[in-house]
C-alpha cells in the first residue's frame, strides 16, 4: 500500500493539461458492444476505472489491442453476453453500462449488482424500470441483475424519469438505441458525458437527437459499426485543479484541453471566493491572491454545481473567510470526508444534506485519508494549503480516477509525493 505525502504552502505556477472524462469514457467503452464491430476510442484516462473497464470488456470476450497510453482498439464481434465477472463488476458503479449495452445488442443481459464509492444508498430502480418499459423482465438473483427482452426484442417506448440521474439516461440510450421503434426519455439527464455518449453513438450509425436537453429521442436502428472516437476532455479534473490553484497566494496555474462552457459553475463560484480566472477557447488560467471569501453552494444536476465537486469546494471553504454553506442537492450521504477535515482543524457542522463551515485562518497537517474519489482529492486540496506535512492514505480511490495526479501538481510546483506504507503504519490505517 503507498500514501500521498504532502508539504503544504507552495503557490502552484505552471501549466496543467486535462485528460478525457473518465465518466464519459466508461459509458463509452461499454458502448462498444453494441457496435459488433472495431471502434478505436482515443483520449482515454489512464485510471483503474478505465483499466477495470477494459478487463470486463476482455472477460466478455472482446479483443483490446492498446495503441498508446490513451487510445484501445475494440473489438466486440466476438462479445457474449452475461459473462461480466461477478468480483469486477462489484468494483466500480459503472459496471451497469455493460447490462445496457448487452440488452440492446443480444436482447438479454446479467451483471453483479454495481459498486463505487459510497454515498449511501444508490440504487438502481430507474435503470430497471427504463428496462421494463423497453419491454424487459428483469429480477435480481444472487447479488446479479438480470435482464431479458420479451420475445427477444426491446420495443421503443416514453419514458419519464421520476428523478434526474445521469447513469439511468445512459443506460436507457444503451438499451434503446437497437430497439425497434422509437424512445423518448423526459426529464434526461443533460451532463456533458450524456452529450458525449450520444454523440460516439451516433458516429456508429445511432439515430439520437435532444442530448444536453431535458428530452432525449432515440430512434432506433437495425445495428450500428464501429468508428473512431475522442473522449472529452474531464471537467471534473479540470474544477479539481482549478481549486488546487485556489488554496495558496501566488498560484498561477493554465489549466489546458477544457471546455470551458462544461465548467461555468465552478467558475462562477470561484469568482464570487475571489479567485480570478480568464478563458480562453480550450483553456482557463487561475490566480489566487488574498484570502478567498466566503460562499454558499448547492450541487444540482448540469447545467447546476456539480455533486463531483462538493468535497473540493468545502476544502476552499473550510479557510474562507466568514461562514458558508454546503447543500448536497444529489447524494444523501457525501460529508463523511468532513471528519477528515476535522483533523487539520476545519470547523464544520453536518445535518443531513448540509454543511455550516467556519472559515479558520489555516489548517494544521494531519494523516487522513480518501474516504471515496472526489473526498480523496480534497484531501489533496487541503494538504496543499495546510502548514507542515500531511499524509493521505486510502489513495487507490483517487487514483480511480485521476491520471499522473502526484506528477502534474508537482510539475506545477507542489511539494507532494507517493510514498510506500511501512508495515507499522499499515496497522495505525485500520484505526485512522
Amino acid at each position: 500500500m503507498d500514501k500521498f505525502v504532502v508539504y503544504g504552502g507552495n503557490p502552484l505556477r505552471g501549466t496543467i493539461e486535462v485528460g478525457g472524462m473518465k465518466n464519459s469514457a466508461l459509458g463509452i467503452l461499454f458502448g462498444t458492444i453494441l457496435t459488433n464491430d472495431i471502434c478505436i476510442i482515443e483520449n482515454l484516462p489512464p485510471v483503474s476505472d478505465i483499466t477495470n473497464s477494459l478487463e470486463i470488456l476482455r472477460e466478455c470476450g472482446a479483443k483490446i489491442k492498446m495503441l498508446s497510453r490513451t487510445s484501445a482498439e475494440i473489438d466486440t464481434r466476438c462479445v457474449q453476453p452475461c459473462q461480466a465477472p461477478y468480483e469486477m463488476a462489484t468494483k466500480m458503479r459503472a459496471s451497469y453500462y455493460v447490462l445496457g449495452a448487452e440488452l440492446g445488442r443480444f436482447g438479454k443481459t446479467k451483471s453483479a449488482y454495481p459498486g463505487g464509492c459510497d454515498f449511501g444508498v444508490r440504487p438502481i430502480d430507474r435503470h430497471i424500470k427504463g428496462f421494463e418499459s423497453l419491454g424487459a423482465d428483469v429480477e435480481i438473483v444472487d447479488g446479479c441483475v438480470c435482464a431479458e427482452a420479451k420475445e427477444g426484442v426491446l420495443r421503443g417506448t416514453s419514458i419519464f424519469m421520476d428523478d434526474i440521474s445521469v447513469g439511468a439516461t445512459i443506460n436507457i440510450m444503451l438499451a434503446a438505441v437497437r430497439a425497434r421503434g422509437t424512445t423518448i426519455i423526459d426529464n434526461a439527464a443533460r451532463e456533458p458525458h450524456v452529450v458525449d455518449l450520444a454523440n460516439f453513438l451516433n458516429a456508429c450509425g445511432a439515430n439520437i437527437s435532444g442530448a444536453g436537453t431535458d428530452v432525449i429521442k432515440i430512434k432506433g436502428v437495425s445495428r450500428l459499426f464501429g468508428t473512431t472516437y475522442a473522449i472529452i476532455p474531464d471537467m471534473i479534473e479540470a474544477g479539481t485543479y482549478m481549486m488546487a490553484a485556489a488554496v495558496n497566494d501566488g498560484s498561477r496555474v493554465e489549466i489546458k484541453n477544457v471546455i470551458p462552457k462544461h465548467l461555468e459553475s465552478i467558475t462562477a463560484k470561484l469568482i464570487e471566493m475571489g479567485v480570478e480566472i480568464k478563458e480562453d477557447e480550450d483553456s482557463l488560467i487561475v490566480e489566487k491572491n488574498g484570502r478567498l471569501s466566503k460562499v454558499n453552494v448547492k450541487t444540482l444536476p448540469y447545467p447546476g454545481f456539480p455533486t463531483d465537486m462538493q468535497p473540493q469546494m468545502c476544502a476552499l471553504q473550510v479557510t474562507a473567510q466568514g461562514t458558508s454553506m454546503l447543500i448536497e442537492g444529489v447524494w444523501e450521504n457525501r460529508f463523511r470526508y468532513t471528519e477528515e477535515l476535522r483533523k487539520m482543524g476545519a470547523q464544520i457542522s453536518v445535518e443531513g444534506r448540509a454543511a455550516t463551515i467556519v472559515g479558520v485562518d489555516h489548517l494544521n497537517a494531519a494523516r487522513v485519508k480518501a474516504t471515496d474519489l472526489r473526498a480523496g482529492v480534497a484531501m489533496i486540496i487541503a494538504a496543499l494549503g495546510a502548514e507542515g506535512r500531511s499524509e493521505i492514505v486510502d489513495i487507490y480511490h483517487i487514483e480511480r480516477g485521476y491520471e499522473d495526479i502526484v506528477e502534474k501538481l508537482r510539475a506545477v510546483g507542489a511539494n507532494i509525493s507517493r510514498e510506500m506504507i511501512k508495515e507499522d503504519e499499515a496497522s495505525a490505517n485500520k484505526v485512522i
